[in-house]
């Protein structure tokens, strides 16, 4: 009798776990104020898998190429809230005219303790864009949003929004790189390699 109980209270110890955790399972659109700590802010229509890939263009004699991924149940910290979400990631090569290397950030290991970062915040579905969050370049400088619109199958649209943020030589050495290499511009068309 008392295996029998064992075994009843621990599938029931399992079936609650199971349901409270599709409870903190939450669309990718929720609000921050209704995303509790430690939630999983989840892709449940499958809109982000159709902007993953390789896109090229070139803007001001430099080529960008951008490198967008999804990384599922990516750790995320905002407002004091520690929870999880599915968000795309962009990693880029940019490359003046004449094949020079100006920035690179397709190997690197990004965490939330380095700059470079580019990750989806938060979508528009009622006009295909996706907005990112970016860390900046070196320091920070250049960090803000930039917005992703889907054309078509093979074409997004480009917006990068910088804020402003004072640098000095006390929080960022004068030998640092303070270029930010990505293009501050609108309407600026990608194609799908």
């Amino acid at each position: 009798m008392k295996t029998k109980n064992l075994k009843i209270s621990v599938l029931l110890i399992v079936i609650m776990t199971i349901i409270s955790c599709k409870a903190q399972t939450l669309p990718l659109n929720t609000l921050m104020e209704n995303i509790p700590q430690g939630a999983y802010v989840k892709d449940l229509n499958n809109e982000l898998s159709t902007y993953i890939g390789t896109y090229k263009t070139n803007y001001q004699g430099n080529e960008i190429t951008l490198f967008v991924t999804k990384e599922e149940n990516k750790p995320t910290k905002r407002i004091n809230k520690n929870f999880y979400r599915d968000a795309l990631v962009i990693k880029y090569i940019v490359k003046s005219s004449s094949g020079v290397v100006l920035q690179n950030t397709q190997n690197m290991t990004l965490s939330d303790q380095t700059f470079f970062n580019i990750f989806s915040i938060r979508t528009r579905p009622y006009n295909n864009t996706i907005i990112f969050t970016y860390d900046g370049t070196n320091c920070g400088i250049g960090w803000g949003d930039i917005y992703l619109k889907k054309i078509n199958a093979t074409q997004i649209s480009w917006e990068y929004r910088p804020d402003n943020s004072l640098i000095d030589s006390a929080t960022c050495p004068p030998s640092t790189d303070k270029t930010v290499y990505l293009p501050v511009t609108k309407d600026l068309i990608f194609t799908k390699q």
